[in-house]
């Protein structure tokens, strides 16, 4: 389970300034981040390219190994670059820095939940089943739209319900 820590503004402050008239604002829309390396937007998601990549505790060969992973097309996302290396999280939060070269641009999605979710031939509720998918399956994202994405493993290719898959932000469209 995931906590999100949010700030609270005290009663006294809101009181306060509604006494003076001062209005209180949203904070403004910061603009998306772009990689000072790759000049590609921060964050973003990736797969693995082969079948083992380490993640490093800072971004140089000489670091100490905090994670191996050992699953080909597994999703990760990247918050930050240095220079040729990557920080990235997996569907966990785990994570540290990869050599760039390890990455992957495929988009691959990762099945959540506890039971097995079913790969549709539309994306409509009521469509034929394709396939069933196990939780922790990777597949590949051909398209994602509001509610629905385009998957594809092993030979099958069909449509499945987006909230069912890490790897795609929320509102994030894949043509």
């Amino acid at each position: 389970m995931t906590f999100r820590v949010t700030r609270a503004v005290p009663a006294f402050l809101v009181l306060v300034a509604c006494a003076i008239g001062t209005p209180l604002r949203a904070p403004a829309q910061e603009a998306p981040t772009i990689g000072p390396d790759s000049l590609l937007p921060l964050p973003r998601y990736v797969s693995i390219r082969g079948d083992r990549a380490r993640a490093r505790r800072g971004p140089s060969r000489d670091q100490k190994i905090d994670w191996e992973y050992v699953r080909q097309g597994l999703p990760l996302r990247i918050t930050a670059e240095y220079d040729n290396w990557r920080r990235v999280e997996d569907f966990e939060g785990q994570g540290g820095w990869m050599h760039k070269s390890l990455l992957s641009n495929v988009r691959t999605g990762l099945v959540q939940g506890d039971g097995l979710v079913t790969v549709l031939d539309d994306p409509e509720d009521g469509a034929e089943i394709l396939a069933n998918a196990e939780p922790g399956a990777v597949l590949r994202l051909r398209e994602c739209g509001p509610n629905w994405c385009e998957v594809s493993a092993q030979g099958v290719e069909g449509w499945l319900r987006r909230d069912a898959l890490w790897g795609i932000d929320p509102g994030e469209i894949i043509d």
